[in-house]
């Protein structure tokens, strides 16, 4: 960690010798240099364990590790010798714990014992196993209602556990599964789904070597995907066009240095990543796709005219799609006008992208959080499929959707049936096999589960994994709910903030890491788990647990369903834990696709899930993919905020810093973006800045201006010019999720609004204190 505040442009290439000197110090920090590299090198692959880090697929999962820096720290964090034991918590009393920053309280280290929070002390005590279970199944034989129970999933959690977990709660008698979903990607399955049949990305990675063009929104692989500039780098050198639509100047966008190619590390070079980098609003990517589109039809029309061959693809759009005549109508009446005002880029700009686009004969369109956390996200992710759809740009080689997701196994939860709203046939499947009637109605996603808690319907609140108190919008409404329940119960590796902001009750119960050898009934055991692309592998740790008294999250879940459901249950959960192919062959029973999952998993690599669309098959309800026409939108949040309000509006948007990975900090540097030792910085144009009257290194308070009339305030950024249109302004997460109002979220999606958030800059208030603790314990004035 820097011990100075500094900011200062960052000019060297993303990856080369400052990833590999980060990744150092982080093995470094968390003394483990030699366990460290042996670990790192065993990351994925056939006989070790997939890194906990991003969704982001292996090439073949048999390579060795590809030095990605935020793998490195994922690993590093996990493996480290630092020991959060009873010793800490007797220590400090909760509220002690609470003036502490993220930071510090990750760098506590691995949880060690099961602990209870005591009232009387304010401190966390152990407690044993089978109490801790106990003490649970008592809070929820106690509910009037299934329903008032809440279970939270983190997308680490393996593909084992969380068919266990969901089978638990599905007998328990609830469907509340509120889960990281709905807080990332959540609108891209649900745009995807009803237009082209599935939820899910269409490519694989060989595909990435086929395309002649890859359109990027919303998404900084530098610093959340690092493993996917190899595929970017690859791509650029044979000469595919990359072409990135961001707000921001990142620098994993512009060039990367391979750690792995020696000629560029010793040479000092680097290979440029986008070919056109597009600095679109903050929000503008369906005006400027809209644009695209239109230009696209336009040189059709210009092409049926002068007698060549049409621009788009009229046998697929004949043989495979519906609605097209309705939506290029719909196109063609858009103005440029208000494309260019909503967009931010110009006409002209516009058309060299659809220019790109019609040069090409294979396109890949990947998207991240810049595109799914607005109030109109489903609707980018329609307008970014019908793109594709204009050329036959699904299911061919080099071509298709990709929503580029974060947490290792998000996606396989979610395949798991980590879902609010499951289907008849699932469920019906799911209780032939186990002998027992699943409740029908649709449960809790993450803000229902908010709301409920903070109205008093939702009482106990179970997380497996994850920091929900600091990942979710509106921070003090969420600390309210989360204070209000009777229980809460976090399932977890390290400390973190989500376990200060507790229930009446509180238990946390420390788990095995990826890294950590699972030893059960039959002997060491795999989980599995499912990447951004459907690819099915093996994961087993090899280093020894970081406490005799852990369990593994299957464990957990067996055991805590033995001792709440008891003889109700006819699931023999014990000896399906004592070897994890038990889990996996009741898998294969309820999911098709997982059919003879043991032996298909077994080899080198795993295997590749089904995708109806990247086979041109649509399963839809007309049996076609679907063109969906959105008129560019006009009265957001944003619009709004800026007719009413006397002062300069601008649209804030939540990033990570390169020192993070999620809610977990690292450190306190975002090397790529020229920001050491602070967190607190509001990057900002240096015109805007000036028209505030204000200077880079000035201190400045947030309020955001919501449809629900309250103004939620953020204290204490320090201004930092940087490359980002005029009227936009970035910040990190989690810090500024207390300006999100828990109401505003995407339409048909929920997903919160955290790149969208309508804010005025103010002068600090001095009387103001931060809104995340010190490092160092602090007065906190109010």
């Amino acid at each position: 960690m820097s011990e100075k505040k500094i900011v200062r442009h960052y000019d060297r290439p993303a990856g080369g010798w400052d990833a590999l000197r980060s990744s150092a110090k982080h093995l470094f920090e968390q003394d483990i240099p030699v366990l460290g590299a042996r670990t790192l090198l065993s990351a994925n692959q056939p006989d070790g364990f997939d890194c906990p880090g991003c969704a982001w697929p292996d090439r073949d999962h048999t390579s060795t590790f590809e030095f990605c820096e935020n793998g490195a720290k994922a690993v590093a964090a996990e493996a480290t010798k630092h020991r959060a034991t009873p010793e800490l918590f007797a220590k400090y009393t909760v509220a002690e714990l609470s003036r502490y920053s993220d930071h510090w309280l990750e760098d506590q280290g691995r949880l060690t014992h099961p602990m209870r929070w005591d009232a009387a002390s304010d401190r966390y005590l152990p407690i044993g196993w089978d109490e801790a279970f106990a003490l649970i199944a008592a809070h929820l034989n106690a509910l009037d209602s299934p329903d008032r129970a809440i279970f939270y999933t983190s997308g680490r959690t393996s593909n084992e556990a969380a068919f266990l977990y969901q089978l638990f709660v599905r007998e328990f008698g609830t469907n509340n599964f509120p889960d990281c979903s709905n807080m990332c990607h959540e609108p891209s399955g649900t745009a995807m789904t009803p237009q082209i049949g599935v939820g899910k990305g269409t490519v694989s990675l060989h595909d990435f070597e086929l395309a002649d063009a890859i359109f990027i929104f919303g998404q900084n692989p530098g610093t959340n995907h690092p493993r996917m500039l190899g595929e970017l780098r690859k791509a650029s050198k044979r000469g595919a066009a990359i072409v990135s639509f961001n707000p921001l100047r990142e620098r994993g966008l512009e060039r990367f240095a391979d750690p792995q190619d020696k000629l560029e590390m010793l040479s000092g070079g680097s290979t440029r990543i986008s070919s056109d980098y597009f600095q679109l609003k903050i929000g503008g990517d369906l005006a400027a796709i809209k644009g695209v589109i239109k230009h696209v039809l336009e040189a059709d029309a210009l092409a049926q005219r002068e007698g060549r061959p049409r621009a788009i693809d009229t046998a697929f759009i004949a043989e495979h799609t519906a609605g097209f005549e309705a939506f290029a109508a719909d196109a063609a009446t858009e103005n440029w006008t208000t494309i260019e005002a909503e967009s931010g880029l110009t006409e002209a700009q516009i058309r060299r992208a659809g220019d790109i686009y019609l040069k090409a004969e294979s396109v890949i369109c990947c998207w991240g959080m810049g595109v799914t956390q607005h109030k109109h996200s489903v609707a980018t992710i329609h307008m970014i499929v019908n793109l594709l759809l204009l050329r036959g740009n699904l299911g061919k080689p080099g071509a298709g959707a990709c929503p580029v997701r974060g947490h290792s196994n998000v996606q396989g939860d979610r395949t798991m049936g980590i879902y609010e709203k499951p289907s008849p046939a699932f469920l019906d499947r799911l209780g032939a096999v186990f002998g027992f009637d699943p409740p029908r109605e649709h449960g809790l996603d993450t803000i229902g589960a908010i709301e409920a808690m903070l109205d008093g319907r939702g009482k106990v609140f179970f997380a497996m994994g994850g920091n929900f108190a600091t990942a979710t919008p509106d921070t003090e409404a969420t600390h309210r709910a989360l204070r209000n329940c009777d229980l809460t119960v976090h399932v977890a590796t390290k400390l973190n903030r989500s376990h200060l902001v507790h229930g009446r009750e509180a238990l946390i119960l420390p788990c095995l890491g990826r890294t950590e050898i699972d030893v059960q009934e039959t002997g060491p055991q795999a989980v599995t788990v499912e990447d951004s692309m459907s690819m099915v592998h093996l994961s087993a740790g090899i280093n020894a647990p970081a406490s005799s008294e852990l369990l593994s999250e299957p464990a957990i879940v067996a055991r805590l369903a033995e001792a709440a459901l008891g003889s109700r249950s006819k699931t023999p959960w014990r000896w399906l834990v004592g070897d994890y192919g038990r889990i996996r062959d009741k898998i294969a029973e309820v999911f098709d696709d997982f059919r003879d999952f043991n032996r298909r998993v077994a080899v080198p690599g795993g295997f590749r899930l089904s995708n109806t669309a990247a086979q041109r098959q649509w399963s839809t309800p007309s049996g076609k993919a679907m063109f969906v026409a959105h008129a560019v939108p006009t009265d957001l949040p944003v619009h709004r905020a800026r007719a009413a309000a006397g002062s300069p509006v601008f649209t804030l948007t939540t990033v990570r810093s390169h020192d993070q990975y999620n809610t977990t900090i690292y450190g306190l540097d975002d090397r790529y973006r020229g920001v050491f030792g602070e967190r607190r910085v509001l990057f900002a144009h240096a015109e805007d800045i000036a028209a505030l009257g204000m200077k880079a290194g000035d201190w400045v308070d947030l309020e955001s201006l919501g449809d629900d009339g309250r103004r939620r305030r953020a204290a204490r950024f320090m201004l930092v010019e940087y490359a980002i249109p005029r009227g936009c302004l970035a910040a990190y997460y989690p810090e500024t999720n207390a300006l999100v109002p828990l109401s505003s979220f995407a339409d048909e999606a929920r997903t919160p609004t955290s790149k969208s958030i309508p804010v005025v800059v103010l002068p600090h208030a001095q009387d103001a204190a931060p809104e995340a603790p010190r490092d160092i314990p602090v007065a906190v004035v109010r």
